[in-house]
Parts: C-alpha cells; sequence; structure tokens
C-alpha cells in the first residue's frame, strides 16, 4: 500500500510539474498554426 501512495504522489508531482513547464512557453495562434511551406490544412 505504501508503494501505491509513493506512486500517486510522484504521478500527481510530474503532472504538476509538466503544466507548469509548459504553461511557461505559450505559443501564439499565429506561430502555433503556421507552417514555413505555406500548405493550407483544412477548408
Amino acid at each position: 500500500m505504501k508503494v501505491f501512495i509513493i506512486a500517486c504522489v510522484t504521478a500527481i508531482v510530474v503532472a504538476v510539474i509538466g503544466g507548469v513547464i509548459l504553461n511557461s512557453m505559450p505559443d501564439t495562434a499565429a506561430v502555433a498554426f503556421s507552417s514555413p511551406t505555406s500548405v493550407r490544412l483544412g477548408a
């Protein structure tokens, strides 16, 4: 049971650290949805 609780705490810590890292690197919509070859995606 102790290992299960440690695994749950570890998963929560990894998720929080990942969220902080991903939120610290925002991309604007112009950068996120642009491509260097100007290929039009969608309709």
